[in-house]
């Protein structure tokens, strides 16, 4: 028994150097076998992972229903553009815009969250929703009188970023073989995603983070309790959307382009799907939904496409269009038989089985 607990450990360390070794070689395995355009798909699989994770705090954790979440990611994303493109010619340092988005984002969180404190479930959902549609609205008619965003055009040309002086869409070359920026913005994208994952751990073994879990369980009993839940509620608002803010700042460098389009409700709702369908609170769980909400699309691009056209000779069904049934299928099947989510915690497991006994 001893012998085998000894064991146990270096098993584990195994598994996370096999992890860590699969991470760091998986752009060269997805482009080398399905071509460059999944690299890409990586870089926004870890994007969304980063926004999914900001949410995991307001909904997760503090069990707030956000359905305006893709606004921070706006906000953040239209800052980068404004002062790192053509635009206003200013083209300031990536490593300047981003610690300002976040407090950017930060600022709009504390805003929505500070006339929303006594609303609950669906109408402080509503209001969310609302938050996100207007912010969408702003961007999409700013640009008159003074012309701040470029309007339903949007902004493009945006600045990438610089690290050490290297231009990360510059791509590099690795033993004799030419490699795109998506390869260097993979590896930049992974150190943030981690950075926020360690950063969402010691929130969630914090006094913040039970005392988010305490009102997420029950309000009343956790303010009963001498937890200031105004202030906590508005910390839970405040630190989930500086997340959304740094995010968005990368994905306008990522992309080069900005627009509202970008930012519609079906956004915020998707990367609500994630955290409920991965499983709330859990931080593993959160990244596989993720995961698996980015790359489904493109799978049934690559796939169902070329199946439709080889069995009927034409499109039958849309690709986008069989992704929103099957995400709606998705949702009805989880929430019947895992309703704590495909990966909970097992903490939440348990409760919810109380529940349900």
């Amino acid at each position: 028994m001893g012998a085998l607990m000894g064991k146990t450990p270096g098993r584990v360390w195994i598994g996370y150097v096999a992890f860590a070794l699969a991470l760091l070689i998986a752009p060269f395995v997805m482009g080398g076998a399905f071509g460059n355009s999944w690299v890409r798909i990586l870089d926004f699989v870890l994007l969304y992972a980063m926004l999914a994770l900001g949410l995991n705090i307001v909904v997760g954790y503090a069990g707030l229903l956000d359905l305006g979440y893709i606004a921070f990611y706006a906000v953040g994303a239209y800052l980068f553009a404004i002062l790192a493109s053509p635009h206003f010619d200013l083209h300031l340092s990536a490593w300047i815009i981003l610690p300002l988005g976040a407090a950017l984002a930060c600022v709009a969180g504390a805003t929505l969250g500070a006339p929303t404190l006594r609303l609950r479930g669906d109408y402080l959902a509503i209001v969310t929703l609302g938050f996100g549609e207007i912010v969408r609205l702003f961007m999409n008619n700013l640009d008159r009188p003074v012309n701040l965003t470029n309007g339903p055009q949007g902004i493009n040309l945006i600045d990438g970023i610089s690290l050490f002086g290297y231009r990360l869409e510059s791509g590099f070359t690795l033993f004799g073989t030419r490699f795109s920026g998506d390869y260097a913005y993979y590896y930049l994208f992974l150190a943030l995603a981690l950075l926020t994952v360690f950063v969402c751990l010691r929130l969630e073994d914090s006094r913040i983070g039970r005392a988010w879990v305490a009102i997420r369980e029950d309000e009343i009993a956790a303010q009963a309790m001498g937890i200031n839940t105004r202030n906590v509620k508005l910390l839970a608002f405040a630190m989930g959307a500086s997340f959304g803010g740094i995010a968005g700042g990368l994905f306008a460098a990522f992309q080069g382009f900005v627009s509202p389009e970008s930012f519609t409700l079906m956004e915020s709702v998707m990367v609500v799907c994630m955290v409920v369908l991965g499983g709330m609170g859990h931080i593993p769980g959160v990244i596989l939904g993720a995961v698996l909400l980015t790359v489904t699309p493109e799978f049934l691009r690559d796939i169902i496409n070329p199946l439709q056209r080889e069995l009927f000779g034409r499109m039958i069904v849309d690709p986008e269009n069989l992704r929103m049934l099957l995400f709606g299928l998705a949702l009805i099947v989880v929430m019947l038989f895992r309703p704590a989510g495909l990966w909970p915690s097992s903490r939440r497991r348990e409760e919810l089985e109380e529940e349900v006994a």
